[in-house]
């Protein structure tokens, strides 16, 4: 019988990672997704792949270390994870959590310093990833906590979930080629321009992408996708913008943040809640400059449910993220940070390029 686990997993084995003889790939996750991996594992060797290896984390295992880590622990890199960034082709990374505030117990400092050892390794990953040299995805599998943190029950978050990754559609490969057609050419209109402006309520902000590259998500690197992004020249960026739904990072939850850029730097920042967090953050070095703007496409998402890989894909919103930049768009800011940050545009939200107004209310012009 085709299972809906059975079509996921060959959506993300043959499409997304596009799983070749002899590959090396890693999947994270926890023990909750055990269903998906073991489907996943079995078409990914069924494809060829010479390993896979799995990295399945128990309940409460980051608040564990958090607490009992020594100086020495929290300053030692995770062997299989630098190994899998550094020499496999192929990395998985299914999000399936117990408890979505399990890391609230950890210290800023304490989580500083595991940011600071990570650090290698997540160069490593934006490096690889950047040429494709390690073919990754992110992906959901749903789980009590997630659908409880959107508001929906578990059957309800479970069809979201699926009809968002389009696995009721006869054929789910398809319909992500067809997205891809259709992205095109929204990223091809704004690779020949050179300036882009946001507009709506609260923002009015402009950036460069002089050199940069405007790259179509697929669903190759996220699944779900729909969106596309790039990496504005960093001290191009200037204006006000309001992010209008929550800006959730590491388990915690920020509210009403509207960031003041002068020139690339961000010169000012204000949240309705969740300011100390705002400021502990803006504190780590590159976070002050941003790493990516974006324009979510996915019209099947139309709801917020707290999940960063669901919510920036939104149809009618954009997303602006502080920190890290994607190397494959030619981006340069370097930070532990990459956190992603939504407004919504169907209210009277523009946005224009080289002059031209070109999006309105939340839809292409073009």
């Amino acid at each position: 019988m085709d299972t809906i686990l059975a079509r996921y997993a060959r959506l993300l084995t043959h499409y997304c990672l596009q799983v070749r003889p002899g590959d090396k790939v890693f999947i994270t996750s926890t023990l909750l997704a055990e269903p998906l991996v073991r489907e996943v594992y079995r078409e990914a060797y069924a494809a060829g792949a010479a390993l896979v290896e799995c990295d399945l984390a128990f309940r409460e295992r980051e608040r564990l270390f958090f607490q009992n880590a020594s100086e020495e622990a929290l300053r030692t890199p995770p062997t299989l994870q630098r190994l899998a960034m550094e020499t496999f082709d192929c990395y998985l990374s299914i999000r399936a959590p117990f408890n979505l505030r399990e890391n609230n117990g950890a210290t800023a400092e304490r989580a500083q310093t595991r940011n600071e050892t990570l650090a290698p390794i997540n160069k490593a990953y934006f490096e690889r990833t950047a040429d494709r040299r390690l073919r990754r995805n992110l992906c959901q599998y749903p789980t009590d906590a997630s659908a409880q943190e959107a508001g929906m029950n578990q059957s309800e978050y479970e069809q979201f979930v699926y009809g968002a990754c389009k696995l009721y559609h006869e054929d789910p490969q398809a319909a992500w080629l067809a997205v891809r057609a259709s992205q095109q050419r929204i990223v091809d209109h704004l690779n020949r321009s050179e300036t882009v402006r946001y507009r709506a309520d609260g923002t009015d902000i402009q950036f460069n992408t002089k050199g940069r590259i405007w790259m179509n998500s697929d669903g190759q690197t996220n699944m779900p996708s729909g969106e596309v992004y790039t990496s504005p020249v960093e001290d191009s960026v200037s204006g006000t913008v309001h992010f209008s739904y929550p800006c959730i990072y590491q388990g915690n939850e920020v509210e009403g943040v509207t960031l003041w850029v002068k020139d690339g730097l961000i010169e000012k920042w204000e949240a309705k809640r969740g300011q100390e967090f705002l400021d502990h953050i803006f504190s780590i070095p590159g976070t002050r400059r941003f790493g990516e703007a974006a324009i979510g496409t996915n019209y099947d998402i139309q709801r917020i449910t707290k999940n960063i890989l669901f919510d920036e894909k939104i149809g009618g919103s954009i997303h602006m993220a502080i920190g890290q930049s994607y190397l494959q768009t030619g981006g340069k800011n370097e930070s532990a940070v990459h956190w992603d940050m939504i407004t919504d545009m169907t209210q009277g939200g523009e946005i224009w390029a080289d002059g031209e107004k070109i999006y309105q209310d939340g839809k292409f012009l073009i």
